[in-house]
């Protein structure tokens, strides 16, 4: 017994007891890097979406964020790295959200998918694409990324939604949905009719629910 205490005793030289691991110390320079890093990114998309691509300058986009221009560009050499890594992550964060919808609310379930395609991160990827159209070196990456949104945005719906893919007629109707969500989303960029959006909103989910309904 006395050998078993002595055991878990410390070591006179002060390192850790047998068997067990030091928790990691965090890292405050770390800490600092990647509390920057998401405020550039999240003023990006604010930019873009207020200002559009023309407006959105690094420069912008590190006052906004309280950021130095040097520090900027420290995370994100080009402009192009800046804007096409926050689109990115803000679509990722808004997917993490929309998982969390419950699938046995489908009006809660299509309301949450076409907030997808009226809020601000919706405006700053359109500003995006229309910038790529006419810049040689920023089409290759926003033509990938909105690829790879896409599905992703499409993964989404069928989680949310309960959808059953391998019945006819239900993969349609999930990309019907979100077709229709675009065109809300373009609508909006001129005039918040929030009532109408509101009735389409419903009126589509009775048919999305009878159209997945076994």
């Amino acid at each position: 017994m006395a050998a078993l205490t002595a055991q878990n005793q410390p070591k006179p030289d002060g390192t850790s007891k047998p068997g067990r691991h030091p928790k990691p110390e965090r890292n405050p320079k770390q800490d600092r890097s990647r509390a920057t890093r998401q405020r550039l990114l999240e003023a990006a998309v604010s930019c873009l979406a207020e200002h559009g691509w023309a407006g959105s300058t690094v420069a912008v986009v590190a006052e906004r964020a309280g950021v130095s221009r040097g520090a900027a560009q420290h995370h994100f050499p080009t402009r192009e790295d800046l804007f096409t890594a926050a689109v990115e992550y803000v679509a990722e964060e808004r997917s993490q959200a929309l998982r969390a919808v419950r699938t046995d609310d489908r009006e809660r379930a299509v309301a949450a998918l076409v907030g997808l395609y009226t809020g601000p991160l919706f405006r700053a990827a359109l500003h995006l694409w229309v910038a790529a159209s006419g810049e040689e070196q920023l089409r290759e990456r926003v033509t990938e990324l909105e690829a790879r949104v896409g599905r992703e945005s499409h993964r989404i719906a069928v989680e949310v939604l309960g959808a059953d893919e391998s019945r006819p007629g239900v993969r349609e109707t999930v990309q019907g949905l979100l077709d229709m969500a675009r065109g809300l989303g373009l609508a909006t960029l001129l005039t918040d009719d929030r009532a109408r959006r509101e009735r389409v909103v419903s009126q589509w989910a009775r048919l999305v629910s009878e159209a997945l309904s076994d």
